[in-house]
């Protein structure tokens, strides 16, 4: 059913080898930057939420959901795109994918309220879901393991630099513009991307026939949706009654899952899984894939609790809010390609685990905020986390998918995608409720609107310092795939 090696499509199957290395690296260099359009309108949001707040009249549990509906979409598109890569080819797929965001850029740019917004982040999310498979799938077929180490580096400067600036690119358009130019000013970037891409990327894999199964789409769909939806309720409900108790879709979330879980199983022995859960039988696999959702909630969640401090508490604006967090996102850019070097040359152990303390480290710094805590250690406190990332992404993108065999590759990377969105959105909306529920308790009991809400913050925060010890107890357990190079000098 899948490409079990690098196939490449009739049209290439002629060049020479210096040739064909040229048309790889010109088809990942155009993923990458592609890529790097998409994802940075994730966490683009994250400062603008306390003015969309403002000008939109909506709460803090509402606003969330422009951040929230993204990385949901994202969880139930995603999937997908593991049969979508076996059925069609590599431009087409692209051409899709950036035209999904295109269109939902425009959506979004042009929203006349709240509900048209959360549409076209919706539109952009499908695109964004799609581009990231595409370009971990290809990379993972053109590229020998030898160097892989290097080219998963510059995955991660994507994955995880492009988040990280976000907040600061949209601090500085907001310090000048209206929010709907954060939209407009993506838009010609995502059209030009779309038609280079068009004009120049060509099929580098042989498609296969391969059928979606519809009623897992829509367990997908239900299962992750009921369960980041009840997690956001519950902030919601410390506000006033809500129609529906928060427990309700949560428990329906959880059923709907494990029926979900249930159908792949059935499907995968006839090879026709929407997600195929033979990769979880894969113990490094599974560890690291384990250990990256602990970082997107982390990293979500400081993306969504810093910005509302820094601004509601400590009265930055946009644009001090955003190049506070500057810093962090250079940071996690300059060390990315350095740590897929050094993983080439030690593998994984020497970098995740002083990487998993770091991120410990500053999630539980920040549990102890204040209302009038220096801007300066809550700048330390994001730097560690970023480096702290930087060290982790890179190995943990590298050893999950070098630990697959071929034929696993598409679904292998759906299930990191996946995952990871799951765990982004969940992460948010469970921070967004604790930081609810905890400023709510504060502000009935007589304390001050800044400490009510610094209140929250921590408690938030503390959520995230305790969820991150599993990472650092998995940081041990995560060991370089057998089959991948052992050599310690450096990859060529």
């Amino acid at each position: 059913m899948t490409v079990d090696s690098p196939a490449v499509a009739t049209e290439t199957t002629a060049l020479l080898p210096h040739e064909r290395a040229a048309r790889d690296r010109l088809v990942i260099g155009l993923l990458l930057v592609s890529a790097f359009v998409v994802i940075l309108n994730e966490t683009i949001m994250g400062v603008a939420l306390p003015r969309m707040m403002s000008s939109l009249s909506i709460t803090a549990s509402t606003a969330q959901w422009l951040t929230t509906a993204f990385m949901l979409t994202m969880a139930v598109v995603i999937p997908i795109t593991g049969l979508l890569l076996q059925r069609l080819n590599t431009r087409p797929v692209f051409i899709l994918a950036m035209s999904l965001f295109s269109a939902g850029t425009l959506i979004s740019a042009l929203a006349p309220g709240f509900g048209v917004l959360v549409v076209g982040r919706i539109v952009q999310a499908s695109g964004t879901a799609i581009m990231m498979p595409l370009l971990m799938t290809t990379v993972m077929n053109l590229v020998p393991p030898e160097t892989r180490g290097r080219t998963m580096g510059n995955i991660s400067i994507v994955i995880s630099v492009a988040p990280a600036i976000g907040p600061t690119i949209s601090g500085l358009i907001l310090s000048v513009l209206d929010w709907r130019w954060l939209f407009i000013l993506v838009l010609p970037i995502a059209l030009a991307a779309l038609a280079l891409g068009a004009k120049r990327i060509v099929n580098v894999t042989t498609p296969s026939t391969a059928r979606i199964d519809a009623f897992s789409v829509l367990l997908s769909a239900v299962g992750f949706g009921g369960l980041v939806y009840g997690l956001s309720q519950f902030g919601e409900s410390a506000l006033h009654p809500t129609a529906v108790s928060p427990v309700i879709p949560l428990v329906i979330g959880l059923v709907v899952i494990g029926l979900f879980v249930w159908r792949q199983l059935v499907l995968q022995r006839q090879n026709r899984a929407l997600l195929d859960l033979r990769t979880l039988a894969n113990p490094t696999f599974t560890i690291a894939t384990v250990m990256m959702a602990i970082l997107m909630m982390a990293m979500f969640g400081a993306f969504i609790l810093l910005p509302i401090y820094l601004q509601n508490v400590l009265g930055l604006s946009t644009l001090q809010t955003g190049l506070l967090l500057l810093p962090g996102g250079l940071i996690m850019g300059l060390c990315a390609p350095t740590v897929g070097s050094l993983f080439d040359r030690h593998g994984p152990s020497r970098l995740v685990i002083p990487g998993a303390f770091l991120v410990a480290a500053s999630l539980w710094g920040l549990t102890l905020v204040e209302p009038h805590t220096p801007f300066w250690l809550l700048l330390i406190a994001h730097l560690v986390l970023s480096v702290g990332l930087a060290l982790m992404f890179t190995p943990l993108f590298t050893v999950s998918l070098g630990a697959l065999s071929p034929n696993l590759y598409s679904h292998g990377s759906a299930m990191i995608g996946a995952t990871q969105q799951v765990a982004g959105a969940a992460g948010t909306a469970l921070f967004v409720a604790v930081m609810t529920l905890q400023t709510a308790k504060q502000a009935a009991a007589g304390a001050d609107p800044a400490a009510a809400l610094t209140s929250g913050i921590a408690a938030a925060f503390l959520c995230g310092a305790i969820i991150s010890l599993g990472a650092v107890v998995a940081a041990f357990f995560v060991r370089r795939p057998t089959d991948a190079p052992s050599s310690h000098g450096p990859a060529h």
